[in-house]
């Protein structure tokens, strides 16, 4: 179990404290795929930073199965939304990379990044650079990077935000395929309501800063999803519409709240 608890989050602005995160409290268990949702600001990147062990809570504390997080760790790997690849290394050896750091051997590495690389549909890029993939293959070769450990949980900042409508519907599609077969638990930002609804098991709406979990939902779209539904299907059930709307609504009560106040 990933466990939050009472995360709160203060740090040095220009002129200010910034009180970016407010007591917190969140379970990611084995298999979870949970969907962060909100504003910009509203602290989600703040809070998988500090599950990333990147920055430190001001008060309160993250555990993963018993051990408290005090810094990064090959136990959670990272996605960005912008892809951080080595320019200088093939698709393979940025695989990898993370297993040459851990002292695996060079032919063990090879064979664990070709697996992987088959997993996201890469198998015949594995000698091709950076430059010479597009954006979504780009993004496939981040998962497979942050799978090559064998992290207990993976931990995605947005990570199809920049792509275009049908290349993101299809990297929701193979993040779902990978989930499905791997069963890794995965805490997942997003500004999309349909993307969180889409992909989520769990949806937390979190309010503008000072961020903090206002309404929690546990879904079935992604199960359904992985079990050969399609997106339209998806989006045409009955539920999806009217939950879709009852996140907007909370959302967009958040956001003239604080304008109000300022």
């Amino acid at each position: 179990m990933l466990k939050i608890e009472n995360a709160t989050v203060w740090f040095e602005g220009r002129d200010r404290l910034v009180h970016a995160l407010d007591r917190v409290n969140l379970d990611i268990a084995e298999g979870d795929f949970v969907v962060a949702l909100g504003t910009s600001g509203c602290g989600k990147s703040t809070l998988l930073n500090a599950i990333a062990g990147f920055l430190p809570l001001s008060h309160g504390r993250i555990t993963l199965d018993g051990r408290a997080i005090a810094g990064p760790g090959a136990d959670r790997g990272v996605v960005f939304q912008k892809d951080t690849l080595m320019p200088w290394l093939d698709v393979a050896d940025n695989v990898a990379l993370g297993l040459r750091f851990a002292g695996l051997g060079a032919r063990a590495r090879r064979d664990r990044a070709r697996e992987l690389l088959a997993l996201v549909g890469l198998a015949d890029f594995a000698a091709s650079f950076p430059y010479e993939l597009s954006g979504g293959m780009r993004q496939r070769v981040g998962i497979a990077r942050a799978l090559a450990t064998e992290p207990d949980i993976l931990l995605m900042d947005e990570p199809f935000g920049a792509l275009d409508s049908m290349t993101r519907e299809q990297m929701q599609e193979l993040l779902v395929k990978v989930w499905h077969r791997t069963g890794k638990r995965i805490f997942f930002i997003t500004h999309s309501i349909e993307e969180a609804l889409v992909l989520g098991t769990r949806i937390i709406v979190m309010s503008p800063r000072p961020g903090r979990i206002v309404a929690r939902y546990e879904t079935d779209f992604v199960r359904r999803f992985a079990a050969g539904a399609t997106l339209k299907d998806i989006r045409l059930s009955d539920r999806f519409g009217p939950l879709r709307e009852e996140i907007r609504d909370i959302l967009h009560a958040d956001r003239d709240e604080k304008e109000a106040a300022a």
